[in-house]
């Protein structure tokens, strides 16, 4: 080689290394995936025209590495970016602050994650198509010094929330977990090691207490709200401050000026942006606004994360390779994950499917709550208002104005008969207990009246019975079916009873195979309690109001 050519070689190694190398990450139209190009972003010198030096500088202006060609390079490069971001914008849960990624598989050393042990099916909540994501904001303080107190703490879930993407993805409900609810906490097990659980305990110390992993607050959380979890994200202070700066800052606002020596925050009334350590003290302040408690911090943080969510839409942010990947950088750095996302391209996947939500249809909410009869300095959940707002996120139902499809009827199991349309309030039924065991006829004819047949009855007792049948006279198999299915009961327990008259209607005998009768389906609430705490994302008006 000579040393001309060197020299080239030596230039182009120079001009590599200036490349943002965001830039040297393409996308790939054969697969729809970024794949790394290190040519990406560059600039070739043509070779050397061995013609006069006005050919050479003519041939310098067509050549493809041209500026007209870099133009048109850069151009497509941002099209095509626009074009892949807008589908897979990363995932925006915030804990306290905020947590974003996208798919870009260099990033998958960045990621840390934990495998839980969530316990047996049959302890957890049914499974649906809709999408569950607990993300824990967690206050350790490991490796940060005094700054923040209680130094070289683990943490705790000191910000929760349990993010619930519809089976449609065209809505999302936010719900934010209070740290000082007392809940009850159940076994689990973190690693090789088991934890007892406490019938009665501060929500917070799910994780962290005693050696507690993000598995036991998932478990907590599947027992508390009955909603089944899907995956878990976990991000610290640090996150706060890496990701606001990395797009570029969060606007926020104050209806008022804000001085609170806990956080640190000072801020006049008005909009700002906010990065770094001041996005940081935004999050944290509490005693400063509203009643001074973690019940008015969490609205900020809801204002907060709504903003991140905006910014991270926003075309300056979508059409920016830097801005992208040192967001991506961040975040994955930030976040630590369930085993079963701990692979960027599995991330990219959760991203699309998430992303397909619109602002306007993502509702930020927080569990009812009221103060604990036994501690004031506690909370307890609101009775009604909150087993409301866990059923309606359960049943996928939206808190935004959004068409929700045409629930599908339940399945019938496959031993028990078709339940016939009749008219069960009209029905005369009559339990007599022959399994041994006391008081089972007036369960069952409770159970009946709570699926509508009201003339439902508990009779004598009967000589025992190994199995329980459903008996009816002539004329009356539609109604015995009904019933029989209302108990539960496999269809081969219905039998004409030649004994029976018209006046006796159905009447059952309980065997020693009954055990107990389902539970009667609870309805399903269409509506929100009419006081509940909200945050659209698409609101651009919420303020932070001063402590009262």
């Amino acid at each position: 080689m000579n040393s001309g050519q060197r020299s080239r070689g030596d230039s182009g190694n120079s001009i590599r290394s200036a490349v943002d190398p965001a830039d040297q990450w393409v996308l790939d139209p054969e697969t729809g995936e970024f794949r790394l190009d290190l040519d990406a972003g560059t600039w070739h010198s043509p070779e050397p025209s061995r013609g006069t030096g006005r050919a050479r500088a003519r041939g310098a202006s067509a050549v493809p590495g041209g500026r007209a060609a870099r133009r048109r390079s850069r151009a497509g490069r941002g099209r095509r970016t626009l074009k892949w971001t807008a589908g897979a914008l990363g995932l925006v849960l915030v804990a306290g602050c905020g947590g974003a990624f996208y798919a870009y598989q260099h990033f998958n050393r960045n990621i840390s994650s934990v495998k839980v042990q969530v316990g047996d099916e049959s302890e957890r909540p049914q499974a649906t198509d809709a999408l569950n994501i607990l993300v824990i904001g967690t206050d350790s303080r490991v490796g940060l010094g005094r700054e923040y107190g209680d130094e070289g703490s683990t943490g705790h879930a000191d910000t929760t929330l349990l993010f619930h993407i519809s089976k449609d993805r065209s809505n999302a409900t936010v719900l934010s977990i209070p740290r000082d609810l007392m809940v009850q906490i159940p076994d689990c097990q973190s690693g090789a090691k088991k934890i007892p659980g406490e019938a009665r305990a501060m929500f917070n110390t799910s994780l962290g207490q005693d050696g507690r992993d993000p598995g036991c607050t998932w478990k907590t959380v599947e027992k508390l709200t009955g909603v089944r979890i899907n995956h878990f994200m976990m991000v610290n202070f640090e996150a706060v401050k890496t990701l606001s700066t990395a797009v570029g800052g969060v606007e926020v606002c104050a209806s008022t000026n804000i001085d609170d020596p806990y956080s640190h925050l000072k801020m006049a009334a008005g909009r700002h942006v906010v990065q770094g350590e001041e996005a940081l003290a935004f999050v944290r302040t509490r005693h400063a606004v509203g009643l001074g408690g973690d019940l008015t911090r969490i609205p900020l943080q809801q204002q907060f994360i709504s903003s991140m969510i905006r910014k991270m839409k926003s075309s300056d942010t979508l059409t920016s390779p830097t801005k992208l990947w040192n967001l991506a950088d961040a975040a994955t750095k930030a976040l630590t994950v369930d085993d079963g996302i701990d692979d960027v391209n599995k991330l990219k996947d959760l991203a699309l499917d998430i992303s397909q939500v619109d602002t306007k249809n993502i509702t930020f909410t927080t569990v009812p709550v009221i103060d604990d009869p036994a501690d004031k300095n506690r909370l307890a959940l609101k009775p009604n208002d909150a087993q409301q707002v866990f059923a309606m996120i359960a049943a996928d139902r939206s808190l935004t104005q959004v068409d929700q499809p045409a629930a599908a009827a339940p399945e019938a199991a496959p031993s028990s008969p078709a339940a016939p349309q009749v008219d069960a309030k009209g029905v005369k039924v009559t339990v007599r207990n022959g399994s041994g065991a006391p008081g089972q006829a007036t369960r069952a004819a409770t159970a009946l009246q709570g699926r509508g047949f009201a003339l439902a009855v508990a009779g004598s007792n009967a000589d025992p019975a190994a199995a329980t049948s459903v008996g009816y006279p002539t004329g009356q198999q539609e109604k015995a079916q009904a019933v029989a299915a209302a108990l539960g009961l496999p269809a081969s327990a219905v039998q004409e009873n030649a004994r029976l008259g018209a006046k006796d209607g159905v009447v059952v005998i309980l065997g020693k195979d009954f055990t107990a009768a389902p539970a009667a389906p609870s309805a399903v609430p269409t509506e929100a309690p009419k006081d509940l705490q909200r945050v659209q994302a698409d609101d651009t008006n919420v303020c932070a109001a001063k402590a009262k």
